[in-house]
């Protein structure tokens, strides 16, 4: 049965290639989401699966119901694009200007509705139900995921699956890792308020962009010597914006960045000195402030018994040389909010391709993927649905006829 679903999906490839291509051309950018999510439950209508829209706020929810009693298992995948401009050369190319999907989440749609397309004609052999999670704004705080969570998009779920495709991986390829594997990700914005004044007048002003300066410095020092060195976090200050001529003193100043952690003790010390550090050094200048620190997405943290199950599907489906234990990223997911609610797990599928020019980083204007990588993704879904499907059947055959 899984390698006919894995054959019905290899057929509906082309189908996967066009509609990844018209939401790359067509890209929304967090909370903004229309067209997207109006495509999506229009197929997903079209194939006859019950959907759900609006789903905390932008989201889209679809039912498949299995033609036996077993789990029921989410498959979850993002669709919104990034503020960025696309400057690759291609037929595909983004057709709004500074919109565009740099980090895959098109790719992860149009995975996902060729997955729903299969089981959706193998539903009488399904085992339980299947619940496929559309997700709004994944790349900007406070993501889509807790208000389609509020909104009871996991309602009478077991277990949630979420997953990424990869340029720093090879198409091919599964990245998979039990425990921490995303950071927890903050961001802050700092306005320091001096005083402005003649550049050869300095005793006469507060000068902000010194003041400033003292606050960055001592930020690092945060991370190297107030850290534990075993606990992984980084803080970097992204911009910084004061002053306007070389004979002038700035009286503003203004910062932001961003702060990632795994362990939540380290999340809590670092806002704690950040603030310390701030305060203290504004006082001593004479400077006033506003900090404005967001707590951003929680670390994803994989359960480990839907960690096994993955990598025992998978080898059972005959991809165990293309497994591999991953190293954790300091990146962010929202995909953690799903992981605080119930057990489930977040893999990686490579997409890498040099010789299509499917290399560039995540984020990056010149970012493409392996289109034949939604192939890989797709698989892994199904062999995860099937092996809940052949577990229900099997648990089912050892009860005692009664």
């Amino acid at each position: 049965m899984l390698q006919t679903w894995h054959n019905e999906l290899e057929i509906l490839y082309p189908q996967l290639v066009k509609w990844r291509r018209h939401l790359h051309q067509n890209p929304e950018l967090s909370f903004q989401e229309v067209k997207t999510p109006a495509m999506i439950a229009q197929i997903l209508e079209s194939l006859g699966i019950e959907v759900r829209k609006g789903v905390g706020g932008r989201g889209v929810v679809g039912v498949i119901r299995g033609g036996r009693s077993g789990k029921t298992i989410a498959l979850r995948a993002d669709f919104d694009a990034l503020p960025i401009n696309d400057l690759k050369d291609v037929p595909y190319k983004s057709q709004v200007p500074g919109v565009m999907h740099a980090c895959g989440h098109d790719g992860h749609t149009a995975t996902l509705l060729g997955v729903a397309s299969v089981l959706n004609q193998n539903r009488s052999n399904l085992a339980g139900n299947v619940v496929l999670l559309h997700q709004h704004a994944e790349e900007q705080t406070p993501g889509g995921a807790v208000s389609m969570i509020e909104d009871g998009c996991l309602e009478g779920v077991d277990v949630v699956f979420g997953a990424h495709l990869t340029t720093s991986a090879p198409t091919g390829t599964y990245l998979y890792k039990e425990g921490l594997i995303m950071a927890a990700s903050d961001q802050f914005n700092l306005t320091v308020q001096g005083k402005g004044g003649h550049s050869s007048t300095p005793h006469e002003t507060i000068d902000a962009i010194t003041v400033t300066t003292q606050i960055i410095h001592h930020w690092q020092y945060i991370i190297s010597r107030k850290v534990d060195p075993q606990k992984p976090s980084v803080l970097s200050v992204g911009s910084f914006h004061a002053g306007l001529a070389p004979n002038v003193i700035a009286d503003t100043a203004e910062i932001s960045g961003s702060v990632r952690t795994y362990d939540a003790d380290v999340r809590d010390q670092i806002e704690r000195e950040i603030r310390k550090a701030v305060q203290a050094i504004c006082d001593d200048a004479g400077a006033s402030y506003t900090l404005d620190y967001k707590r951003g997405y929680p670390s994803v943290n994989n359960h480990p018994k839907e960690t096994k199950v993955f990598v025992q599907a998978m080898e059972k489906a005959g991809f165990t040389d293309r497994l591999s234990e991953m190293t954790p990223l300091m990146g962010g997911e929202d995909f953690a909010y799903y992981l605080e609610q119930i057990p489930g797990t977040f893999f990686f599928t490579g997409a890498r391709n040099e010789e299509i020019g499917a290399d560039m980083p995540h984020h990056h204007p010149m970012f493409d993927f392996d289109e034949t990588a939604m192939l890989d993704a797709g698989k892994a879904f199904l062999t995860l649905i099937h092996h809940y499907a052949v577990e229900s059947a099997e648990q089912k055959a050892a009860e005692p006829i009664s």
